[in-house]
């Protein structure tokens, strides 16, 4: 019922808001995987394979897990009374800036987590090639994200303070975009979100930096974790201030 009476939301998008709701208290340190287990009797292999979006849930068990986290299926539909229609700019294409963690986890950008659009020319968007995995092609593609002084110093001079990076989220490949040119990424380290370029090696992402004064960091893979679900997205354009 709920699904039939809003046109704008499917199975696989009440999948993902679910998702991203449980992702949202774990990273709040209010969940955990374990705890969710414990909760719902699934095995935590089971319910870590649906966090990670390498599975779906039956209607069974989405509705075993809403109880025990106190959620209805109402609570997975969009804020549509915070809608507003996007402005209409036939000379632009509109990417909406967010925080970084809309960015990084949100598959769908409501209206609310809108800091502003930002305008690009028209069709600047449409020759950029995408490779995504399977899960992410349902996110909604072009976002950017404001970088912060602290955040902006590991890749001076290319990206400078408060600088505005646009991320392709349907391109969280490690493949090169460019032969023999390295792709910067929007990555997730931790809580964070940090631009860097990136190798993947026994079964570590190294995120260097284009400063040398800053650290080279590992991130250890889970053994059930591929690389693409800590990429954001690959950067196609960074807007520093004059």
């Amino acid at each position: 019922m709920l699904v039939a009476n809003d046109p704008q939301m499917n199975f696989t998008q009440m999948h993902d808001r679910l998702r991203l709701e449980l992702l949202r208290r774990i990273e709040r340190g209010t969940l955990s995987v374990s705890l969710l287990a414990r909760q719902t009797g699934f095995g935590q292999a089971h319910l870590s394979n649906f966090l990670h979006g390498r599975r779906q849930l039956s209607l069974e068990a989405m509705d075993r897990i809403l109880a025990a986290q106190h959620l209805t299926a109402a609570d997975l539909l969009p804020a549509l009374s915070a809608a507003t229609p996007s402005p209409v700019d036939e000379d632009s294409d509109l990417v909406p800036v967010v925080s970084h963690p809309v960015a990084l986890f949100e598959p769908f950008i409501r209206p609310s987590a809108v800091q502003f659009l930002l305008h690009l020319p028209a069709g600047s968007l449409q020759s950029v090639r995408a490779r995504a995995s399977q899960p992410r092609r349902a996110w909604q593609r072009f976002v950017a994200v404001r970088i912060p002084s602290a955040e902006a110093m590991a890749m001076e001079p290319l990206v400078q303070a408060e600088a505005i990076a646009v991320i392709d989220r349907h391109y969280n490949s490690l493949l090169p975009y460019r032969p023999n040119r390295p792709s910067l990424y929007a990555v997730r380290h931790g809580a964070h979100l940090r631009l860097r370029y990136v190798d993947f090696l026994f079964h570590r992402l190294v995120l260097r930096p284009l400063n040398i004064a800053f650290p080279v960091d590992l991130i250890e893979l889970d053994p059930d974790e591929s690389p693409g679900e800590l990429l954001a997205g690959r950067v196609i354009l960074i807007l520093n201030e004059l």
